[in-house]
């Protein structure tokens, strides 16, 4: 939904664009300035001697980027680095406010000045780079216009740099090293420590800004990572298909945005818009289908050994037991039932070869047509699988029909997966191959009101505002790691690093909600946090489709889980209070619809007290804070079971104090006292 501005700011708001975009003549070269409405964030373009085209970006007058160089290099014809000319230029400023259907934010403020340049090389061939210049960062991307010079191209390298003034320390993970997953543990290092390095990248830089490098609307291109180079900088460097081309194009063809988002504190890169601002607005017209939910799924019983997903004395999917989960679900208050391994395709070794998967066949002891109306007669809906083992072509092949007969059988959500090293045995899951792929499910799936949950994906770069059936995705170390990994589990530090490292690119189906800590597995992996700190997990990490991860059993009688069946899994407003990544994070969000607020804090494993102020709440008014917090004796290594549950009166000048057990969390749902 987008708001006109008034006449008189309209003005006003051309005279700031025209006063902030400038033009420096002297006699070597131009230089182009735009700057961003609240005059904050500054970006300088211009060529160099040779003609190449270089930009450079500071915030509050300090260097974020220093003077990097653009442009492509291609397969078989001249590369597009060097010789240009400015033959136009284009200033543009845009205000507007946009509704999201779900998100962490109810309404979005899009408001940046815009840059275009025009170029043309000493062959005639034009490219636009187009700079859009917002408070909170930066996002920029190539346009190549149809043309007469420039047809169908191969694209070998993308020349695209990140000049950084020092040798920053930043959070990441490496390129294609946990079978291109992202699944591996953010880690805080030198830059100059590092070699090729996934994006969203978090940097704590020497001038006290918080940076984050990562691209917008990826489309029909290949995901972008960064090659350390010398001298504190990165380039681009495409994922490449199976035969080494990076991008297959042809005029008129537009690049993904890079984004640069800067703030001053860890929780600015949080709260950021840019990359949603960057993207599309919604392809689908009717959106009335499209809902959260919070579910439970035959899911976690597998990954403990306890049900197999293929065929068996365990077998996990059937129609009993799937009955069953229902049948909890209902009586809790929760909406959804995952059920993994119905499908034939699952018996000997599935991630081998995909092509045995059936996605219309169900097993012989799950009867999918009355699984269905049971479902629909105790209101609660089926949540599907589909995994693939990597046999892309394979299940495309069954798109259609998969999702005719889910939608037949009202069943309206979908989680896939890609659990192979590579697509169809050569191609990486971030390749351009990936790519169109993964967008052919996602637009399939909203032909017939399915909605879909990605895991072993490409990551998120904002598509769930073009495509709002796109509700999440897992692209990292999950909760799954905790019933299997060699390594353990994930650490305690692992969640309090998410939220500004992963989470910067989308929802993630972390499946949260874990309340048994005693399981047995042979990898003696565990859940490394206390009970309260998975509470607070449903407010830190965001997703519209929200996890009970645990076995329903492990619910019965526990007073903690009417938190879980309480919390909302959208929100209207998302506030980040003090956080050091890696350490602890506290984070407040405000219910879609109401007037809750819900607070979740956790730390690593370090026991530590927080003061936290709830200046957020509405002035002059009383809540009521139900609070859960590590109890006496709590301690993610040898007791993580303790809850403190307590009530109180608040308002927001009342500072809480919080204690945070090793491992541990508190969350807290406040409602308005009338």
């Amino acid at each position: 939904m987008q708001n006109s501005i008034m006449k008189n700011n309209l003005y006003r708001f051309c005279l700031i664009a025209l006063a902030s975009i400038l033009l420096i003549s002297c006699s070597a070269k131009k230089t182009y300035i735009v700057k961003s409405p609240g005059q904050n964030n500054e970006l300088i373009f211009n060529l160099t001697q040779s003609g190449q085209p270089q930009y450079r970006f500071s915030s509050n007058g300090k260097s974020v980027i220093e003077p990097s160089l653009l442009g492509f290099e291609f397969e078989g014809i001249r590369k597009m680095t060097e010789g240009f000319e400015v033959v136009a230029t284009e200033i543009n400023t845009a205000d507007t406010v946009w509704e999201q259907p779900w998100g962490e934010f109810k309404k979005i403020r899009d408001h940046h000045n815009e840059l275009i340049i025009h170029l043309k090389d000493g062959e005639g061939r034009l490219v636009d780079i187009i700079f859009r210049v917002f408070d909170d960062g930066l996002g920029f991307r190539y346009s190549f216009p149809k043309q007469p010079n420039l047809d169908k191209v191969k694209i070998s390298n993308e020349i695209t740099q990140f000049t950084f003034p020092f040798d920053n320390d930043v959070w990441s993970i490496p390129v294609h090293s946990d079978n291109s997953y992202y699944e591996s543990f953010y880690k805080k290092t030198p830059m100059s420590q590092t070699d090729t390095i996934n994006t969203p990248a978090t940097f704590e830089t020497k001038n006290n800004l918080f940076v984050a490098i990562h691209e917008a609307n990826l489309t029909d291109f290949a995901s972008m990572t960064l090659l350390k180079l010398p001298n504190n900088q990165y380039k681009s460097e495409l994922v490449p298909w199976a035969d080494g081309v990076k991008v297959y194009a042809q005029a008129p063809f537009d690049t993904p945005w890079r984004t640069v988002i800067v703030g001053k504190t860890p929780g600015d890169l949080v709260t950021s818009t840019l990359m949603l601002n960057l993207n599309e607005p919604s392809r689908i017209k009717d959106i009335s289908w499209i809902a959260p939910s919070k579910y439970i799924g035959i899911w976690w019983g597998m990954h403990l050994e306890k049900y197999t997903w293929g065929q068996g004395d365990k077998h996990g999917a059937t129609t009993k037991n799937t009955k069953e989960y229902l049948d909890f679900a209902a009586d809790n208050g929760l909406d959804g039932v995952l059920v993994e391994g119905w499908n034939q395709g699952w018996d000997g070794d599935w991630t081998a070869d995909g092509t045995a998967f059936s996605f219309v066949k169900p097993y012989p002891d799950f009867d999918l047509d009355e699984i269905s109306k049971y479902a629909a007669m105790k209101n609660v809906r089926l949540i599907g699988h589909h995994e693939t083992a990597g046999a892309a072509k394979h299940y495309e092949s069954q798109l259609d029909d998969a999702f005719k007969l889910y939608n037949k059988m009202g069943v309206n959500t979908v989680k896939t997966g890609y659990v192979n090293k590579y697509l169809d045995k050569k191609e990486w899951h971030d390749s351009q191959y990936g790519v169109r792929h993964y967008r052919k499910v996602i637009e399939t799936a909203a032909k017939y009101h399915i909605m879909i949950d990605n895991h072993e994906p490409v990551k998120g770069t904002g598509l769930q505002r073009t495509y709002p059936n796109f509700m999440t995705q897992e692209g990292g170390r999950g909760q799954e790691y905790n019933a299997w990994s060699a390594d353990g589990g994930n650490t305690p530090a692992h969640t309090v690093t998410l939220p500004f490292t992963r989470m910067l690119s989308g929802p993630m189906d972390y499946t949260p909600g874990n309340f048994d800590f005693d399981y047995k597995t042979a990898a003696g992996a565990k859940v490394l946090t206390t009970l309260a700190h998975q509470l607070a997990l449903y407010v830190v990490l965001f997703s519209p489709l929200q996890m009970a991860s645990d076995l329903p059993e492990n619910y019965v009688g526990k007073p903690e889980f009417k938190f879980i069946k309480e919390v909302p899994c959208i929100w209207s407003d998302t506030k980040v209070l003090d956080s050091k990544i890696g350490e602890y994070t506290t984070i407040v969000r405000k219910d879609w619809d109401g007037q809750n607020w819900y607070l979740g804090s956790i730390t690593n494993q370090d026991a530590r007290k927080l003061k936290v102020s709830l200046s957020f709440l509405d002035s002059g008014k009383s809540y009521k804070a139900e609070v859960y917090a590590d109890g006496d004796g709590a301690d993610y290594k040898t007791n993580p079971y303790p809850v403190s549950r307590s009530s109180k009166t608040v308002n927001s000048t009342t500072i809480l104090d919080i204690h945070l057990a090793a491992g541990g969390g508190t969350a807290i749902k406040f409602t308005p006292i009338p």
